[in-house]
């Protein structure tokens, strides 16, 4: 049997698949989300690389933003993952974090809508992203209302979590990998996107118009992509 596992971003809880969860029952594959603790990549991976030792099937592994980091660390040494699906993220190599990662390409609006917040335990800030600009760097093509409950449910991330680097072999090195992002994603550059689905070997697919929030606004091509991921396993 195999089971999708689907790891949430920063700015995003489990309930930013649930449509996508709807599509993937639909096809009859078994689903589920995993809690992204958001505070630095390493605990982070280990967390979900943890989840991953404990579950029985063959997994594909999906992430989105930053979660695809997370998925990409906690997939290196986990044998059950079988394929890696990455929905508007970050696409790591050994060493590079999701700051330096895309230092090379235009600065997304998200750098300046950034919020920082202190926490206990740590002298390092978290972020969440300035309601006011929420939808226009998050979740462009949704309607305004839904866009604003997204907006006062974030959950923030921690400074230490975007700026980590990737400590371990990224996973897409030995199991094959999906990329799907949105041509008009105001939070990870599409042209980074664009070219690293190709520097990795991932099968790339651009969603026109889509923004960062695909998952949510397109749930339908995203299970597509997933799809695609498990059929291949057969």
């Amino acid at each position: 049997m195999t089971t999708v596992v689907l790891i949430h971003g920063a700015f995003a809880d489990g309930s930013s698949w649930n449509n996508v969860i709807t599509h993937l029952q639909q096809e009859g594959i078994r689903a589920r989300t995993e809690p992204n603790p958001l505070r630095g990549l390493t605990a982070d991976g280990e967390y979900i690389a943890s989840v991953l030792a404990q579950t029985k099937d063959d997994v594909v592994l999906v992430g989105h933003s930053y979660g695809g980091a997370v998925a990409t660390y906690a997939a290196s040494a986990a044998a059950n993952v079988k394929a890696l699906v990455l929905v508007g993220a970050f696409g790591l190599d050994q060493g590079e974090s999701a700051q330096t990662s895309t230092s090379s390409y235009p600065e997304p609006e998200l750098i300046s809508a950034l919020r920082p917040w202190n926490y206990p335990g740590s002298d390092l800030p978290e972020f969440t992203i300035d309601a006011g600009r929420y939808r226009s760097v998050f979740a462009g093509d949704l309607p305004e209302d839904q866009a604003a409950l997204g907006a006062v449910n974030q959950r923030p991330v921690a400074a230490l979590a975007l700026g980590e680097p990737l400590a371990v072999e990224p996973a897409w090195r030995r199991i094959p990998s999906w990329w799907v992002f949105g041509t008009a994603d105001n939070a990870i550059n599409p042209d980074y996107q664009r070219d690293t689905a190709k520097k990795i070997g991932a099968t790339a697919t651009e969603i026109e118009g889509g923004s960062h929030s695909i998952a949510v606004s397109r749930p339908g091509d995203v299970a597509a992509v997933i799809t695609a991921a498990v059929r291949s396993l057969a």
